[in-house]
This record gives C-alpha cells, structure tokens and sequence, in this order.
C-alpha cells in the first residue's frame, strides 16, 4: 500500500523521516522517534523545511534585520498566509483570512461579533460534544449578553445533523456554532446543508475547523460559511501553540464589529490617535502583534498541500482511516473493542475513535513504548493519521501495538498472564 500511495514521498519531508525508506517496518523508528505516532490530528510532526526556516530567521530576518522586519515583510505575514491558506485547504478567496490570536481568542472574537450584530435574537444553538472552549467560549458570551443556549446533543458514535440543527434554530437563534469534524468521534459536518438551515432561520455560523482544515476539502466561499476559526498545529504542522487562522466572509467584514480592539486593527496602525478606527477589509479583525515566530511552520506544509493537492490529501486520508478500521475489526472488536466513529467514509474526518474501558490503561503503556495516540474520556482512543507524515506501515504497526497491550491486560486480569 505504501508502494502504490502518489503521497508516499512526501514523508520524507518531515523531521526523522528523511531517512527511512518503504522497507522499514519499523514505521520509522530511530533513535526517540515513535515506533508509530498516531495523534497527528492533535500535534502534527515538524517538517524539515520548517527546522531550516525557522533556524535562518533567528540567525537572519530577525538576528540581522532587528525591527525593520516589521516594514520589510512581517507586518503583512498574517495576511499573507492566510491567502495561502485560504487557496490551498479552505476554499477562500484572497481577503477573507488571517492568521492571529490562539483559537479560543478568534471564538471568542467572531461569536461574539456575531451575536452583537444579530441584538435582537436571543438564543445561541450548540451541541454538548464540541471541544470544551467552543462550549466554554459560548457559555461565557451568554452570560455576558443574557443569551440563552440551546443545546443539540449528538450521538456517541456520530456527530451534528441538518436535521438536528433544522429543528433547533428558529426566530430567536443569532449564531449556530459547530465543528466541521467532531473532536471526539471524527464525524464530518454536512458544512454547505447546516449552513443553509441556519441562514433560512436568519442566523449566523460559526464552524470550527480545527479538526478538518489540511485534511478534508473545504469551501467556505462555495458553501456561503459566514465565519470559521482552525487551529494550525493538527494537520498544518504549525507547532505547539501556533495561533489559528480565522475567516470572515467579505461581505460581513464591514457589518461585524470585532470586541477585541487592538492597534493591528487599526486604519494607520502608526498613528497612534486618541481613538480606534478599524481597519478596512480583514485587517480589522487583527488586535495585537502577531506571533511572527509561532507562524513561521505552518507555510511549508499548506505549500505541500497546495502542492499535492486537498482532493489528493483526503484520498490518503480515507484510506489510511478504512485501512486502520479493517485491522480494528479483524484484532481489537474480538477482545471487545467498538468503532466509536462513523464507518461511512463520506460522514468521517481524518481519525477514528475505538471504544473499550481499558482504553486509558491501554494509551499509557503504549507511551512508554513509542507508540503515540491519544485517549478521550470516557473510554476513548483516538487514532490520528496525518496524511502527508503517516505510513500505512505505520498505521499497521500501530493499531498492531494497540492489540498486544490490550491482550495482555485482558490475561493478565483473567490470571492467564502477568499483566
């Protein structure tokens, strides 16, 4: 299968892969490099283009252009990246993205926006299985505007339907907040369906696509998205705490008032007046400096993508998640093992969640031997597999480990084996 991927070559771009070749069943074990890193959708590997970027901007842009920097070309870095972004992964066209603030700040910045332009409706819809700072952001802006929430409550397995949303919104409903792809089981949003739900109740959207943006498709501007947020350190390999990226649709960047006034927003970000003026087009929706440094990475993986393709990348991703439910069906479901994500490829994102109450025990030992997923309460494991870094022999060995250790505790209980 790894002889047959068209994307198989670009695992040799990132850091502690440039050395390993097809025939290592190893997945690419060297040194502390993981036997199988399965949690590229909560912390993507570095590449190698980005240890060399970053390395010469310490030493050059800024070691040697000090604070003509600014002028010179970081003050529009946020601009520009998120075009890049924006034509690469999202569907957007140029003006309508940025790269800023942490994604609990750009929630918070565009719910709030939105709810403030929409003052005479009363009521936010949500559901109860989004990431905690979607749900913890909204619970504050409630409290803060005297709003009311209105929870939709998902299935386990599953995820937010057209359905379930159609009968949440109505008259009082100013904003519609839900993820592209859930956190927790993988489910992918019908995005283009919700978002024309929600408009014909006269509400605003709000997507999170911190779980989707670099591996599944998206079209903002083909499905009439209002607004998105994304975090960059999952599938866009920006590093640990890399600021997100936000979008606003353009013909809303003049109606929405941002509630973070910052001077990056600003008309004439020098002139230091005695009052703010927002800046025209997406630039208003800046605050302070940016985090030059933490935005530095993330271009070399959305040149990859833009480079390889987003259709080619979610083509990899399908089957690298159809590959690791086979083996999940064949090893892990006998010891009672249960797919806690969607099986139907159309309705999944780039990871799979398996079910079983040892499952925290599980993940634990796996760590101490350099196998990486991650674990989701209550008995959730999260399989992540990056498409551009992750090999099917990877997602072998992985999901081959999974079984081992979970055999082991299964004997050991039964007195069969020590544990």
């Amino acid at each position: 299968m790894d002889r047959i991927d068209g994307l198989a070559h670009y695992r040799a771009r990132f850091f502690g892969m440039h050395s390993v070749g097809l025939d290592d069943a190893s997945g690419g074990a060297s040194g502390a490099n993981p036997v199988a890193y399965l949690d590229g959708n909560s912390l993507g590997r570095p590449t190698l283009a980005s240890v060399q970027r970053i390395t010469e901007f310490l030493t050059g842009a800024w070691g040697t252009r000090l604070i003509r920097g600014w002028d010179e070309e970081w003050m529009e870095l946020p601009l520009r990246i998120g075009d890049d972004l924006g034509r690469a992964a999202l569907g957007a066209a140029s003006g309508q993205v940025w790269v800023g603030d942490s994604t609990t700040v750009m929630l918070y910045k565009l719910a709030r926006a939105a709810v403030d332009s929409r003052s005479d409706r009363t009521e936010i819809v949500l559901d109860t299985d989004n990431f905690p700072t979607d749900r913890y952001v909204l619970e504050g802006i409630a409290a803060e505007r005297g709003l009311t929430l209105r929870w939709i409550r998902p299935d386990h397995s599953g995820g937010v339907t057209t359905e379930q949303v159609q009968d949440a919104v109505g008259p009082q409903t100013a904003l519609v907040l839900l993820s592209h792809v859930a956190y927790r089981s993988g489910f992918l949003a019908d995005v283009r369906g919700i978002t024309r739900v929600a408009h014909d109740a006269g509400a605003l959207v709000l997507w999170d696509l911190c779980h989707s943006a670099g591996s599944v498709p998206i079209e903002l501007d083909l499905w009439g998205v209002d607004l998105a947020v994304g975090c960059t350190y999952k599938y866009l390999n920006g590093g640990p705490g890399s600021p997100a990226f936000g979008y606003v649709r353009s013909d809303l960047q003049e109606v929405l008032a941002q509630p973070i006034q910052g001077w990056m927003g600003t008309q004439d970000i020098f002139e230091m007046g005695p009052g703010y003026r927002p800046a025209a087009g997406i630039r208003r929706f800046m605050s302070g400096t940016p985090a030059i440094v933490g935005m530095l990475a993330m271009q070399d993986t959305i040149a990859m993508i833009a480079e390889a393709g987003i259709e080619e990348v979610r083509a990899k991703s399908v089957g690298l998640t159809e590959f690791a439910i086979s083996l999940v069906d064949e090893w892990l479901a006998p010891m009672g093992v249960t797919v806690a994500s969607p099986r139907e490829q159309t309705h999944r994102g780039g990871h799979v969640t398996i079910d079983h109450p040892d499952m925290r025990q599980v993940t634990a030992t796996l760590w101490a031997h350099e196998v990486i997923p991650d674990f989701r309460a209550p008995d959730g494991l999260r399989i992540g597999l990056s498409p551009l870094s992750t090999s099917y022999v990877e997602t072998y060995e992985g999901v081959a480990a999974i079984r081992d250790v979970l055999r082991g505790i299964l004997l050991g209980r039964s007195g069969l084996l020590e544990p």
